[in-house]
């Protein structure tokens, strides 16, 4: 009679483990990468009241007579089977399609492993972590012909190198290109080329006639480029404004008319000081404008031009004046320009023709559009229609012999000066805007600014904004002969036992584990039917366990009741 209470009492206590796996089942029924219990029951011992006898001739043999005395918890198993896939919008979040754990690592050194693939990367390390700060295993760098492995994975992005800085504009009908030729933290590009380190990246280049000062064009440019291509840029510029302006009439004679733009250096980024200053000189057979200017010349169908490269890299542009036929009047004009000069300028030289004699002639430039003058002999002045020369003041002595018409004195020992402006207006681009685009300073590139991705095979790739796509690490994956002899240890987390056996790396979908999907996470295996049907078993089998002690109860109940 005590033997069935009790038995009862560890049937009691059996179901009430076996209810405590059912609830943890239940209360993990949305925990990533959970893999859910079983409760196992078995019988504990018996007490045989008679042995098992044999058969013989006559009388058949008699089975054991045994008294069992209850019930135990057997074990809990584990079900490994997998579960489905949940979607989510994080390129990091990873589920195993197959067999397999990934493994991740503590600041102690110990080695765990999991299911739940909820990947981050840590900003002060860059090293691959879980939502547990724990670091993921597998390859660093460049994982090409590695072995699978068990180290720390460290995502390191290579450096950015200087990039430069490009924009498109057209100045009438003419396409041309600006880019730059090193990145710097500010820079600027004109016709006075100035640095601005005070402009945002992405901040839009403006010329409008807002932005005169001091006599000059400035361009404000993204704070990430300066310029190069400055030959190209200064050819397409001359050919634009030359287009730009109307055709004159041409002098008697035959003059040759140099430029040399010389395209200088640009301005320190940190104080931003004009370097570009044309001047322009006046000597025997030739009128020259050196510097760094842009140089309009004449309108392409009314002179021949052509480009003499030097040995410096400079650029001569000759225009050749022809002479007419007859009486035609002698004058020219010089069309170099941006704008309409407004300051009177006087130029002392010579030039000649090609007729028999030469001429010794007084250059002179005023304000005044043109003016018409005959053919003379030495000592001739000629005034000239002189347009758009940078904002600038110099003094030039002449070469020239002979005397000057007016005073008679030598030429030798004149001297002038010259003074132009630019205004934007005539530039032809009005408030036309461009912007320099994808220029980068150079130095360290931060991993968040790049896109990642792990791919099935478990490769960590970036997107490098020069260097292109990028593989940068591999999280690998472990296999184990009995997965079922893990133990779990919380946090998602299993630990390898001596029934497990070792750990296995491999590369995801080789070695008999499965591929990785990213945007995805592995659900919990409970299956919530099969936890309600074990429950209501559970239940009545603690309920009917409990009726054994009660009924054994009234059975001593009536043995004491004999008695009275």
């Amino acid at each position: 009679m005590l033997r069935s209470l009790y038995s009862a009492v560890s049937g009691m206590r059996a179901h009430q483990s076996k209810l405590d796996v059912i609830g943890n089942n239940i209360a993990n029924v949305n925990t990533y990468g959970f893999k859910s219990g079983r409760g196992r029951f078995q019988d504990v011992f018996y007490q045989t009241l008679q042995s098992a006898t044999g058969g013989g001739n006559d009388t058949g043999g008699k089975n054991a007579s045994q008294v069992g005395y209850g019930v135990q918890l057997g074990g809990i198993d584990l079900n490994m089977g997998r579960s489905a896939l949940q979607s989510t919008d994080r390129g990091l979040d990873l589920a195993i399609t197959g067999e397999g754990f990934f493994q991740v690592q503590d600041a102690f050194g110990n080695t765990f492993y999991t299911r739940a693939g909820v990947l981050y990367v840590d900003p002060s390390s860059n090293n691959l972590v879980d939502s547990n700060g724990y670091t993921v295993l597998g390859v660093s760098g460049n994982p090409m012909g590695k072995a699978a492995a068990s180290e720390k994975i460290h995502l390191s992005v290579p450096s950015l190198s200087a990039a430069k800085a490009e924009a498109k504009e057209t100045i009438n009908e003419i396409d041309y290109f600006i880019n730059s030729e090193n990145a710097v933290n500010s820079a600027n590009v004109t016709f006075h080329f100035q640095l601005d380190d005070t402009l945002p990246d992405g901040s839009d280049v403006k010329v409008n006639a807002g932005e005169l000062t001091s006599n000059s064009i400035t361009v404000r440019v993204n704070p990430k480029a300066h310029f190069t291509s400055l030959q190209q840029f200064s050819d397409k510029m001359n050919t634009a404004i030359t287009e730009a302006n109307d055709g004159q009439a041409h002098p008697a004679g035959n003059f040759t008319i140099s430029s040399q733009p010389e395209m200088g250096e640009f301005a320190n980024p940190l104080t931003g000081e004009e370097i570009v200053k044309a001047n322009f000189g006046i000597n025997p057979g030739t009128l020259t404008m050196d510097g760094n200017e842009i140089f309009g010349g004449m309108k392409p169908k009314t002179v021949s031009t052509s480009p003499i490269f030097t040995a410096k890299g400079d650029v001569t542009y000759s225009a050749t004046f022809h002479e007419a036929s007859g009486n035609d009047l002698a004058y020219w004009e010089i069309k170099a320009s941006i704008g309409d000069g407004t300051n009177n300028r006087e130029f002392e030289g010579r030039i000649y023709s090609n007729s028999d004699t030469p001429k010794s002639v007084l250059l002179k430039e005023t304000e005044d559009s043109l003016k018409n003058h005959p053919k003379e002999t030495e000592g001739q002045s000629i005034e000239l229609s002189h347009k758009g020369f940078s904002s600038i003041t110099k003094e030039f002595k002449d070469n020239n012999s002979g005397n000057d018409p007016a005073d008679g004195e030598s030429l030798a020992s004149k001297t002038g000066t010259a003074t132009a402006s630019y205004q934007a207006k005539n530039l032809g681009l009005g408030d036309k805007t461009f912007t320099l685009k994808d220029g980068t300073e150079g130095g360290a590139q931060a991993l968040s600014d790049c896109p990642i991705a792990i791919l099935s095979d478990g490769i960590v790739q970036i997107t490098h904004p020069q260097l292109g796509i990028l593989q940068i690490g591999r999280v690998d994956l472990v296999t184990f002969d009995n997965p079922y002899g893990l133990e779990q240890i919380g946090n998602s987390y299993f630990t390898a036992s001596s029934n497990s056996g070792e750990a296995k790396a491999c590369q995801p979908g080789n070695g008999g584990s499965g591929s990785l999907r990213s945007s995805a996470l592995e659900m919990s295996n409970v299956d919530i039917s099969t936890e309600f049907s074990d429950m209501i078993v559970t239940q009545r089998g603690f309920q009917a366990n409990s009726r054994i002690i009660t009924v054994s109860d009234q059975v001593l109940e009536e043995l004491v009741n004999l008695k009275r």
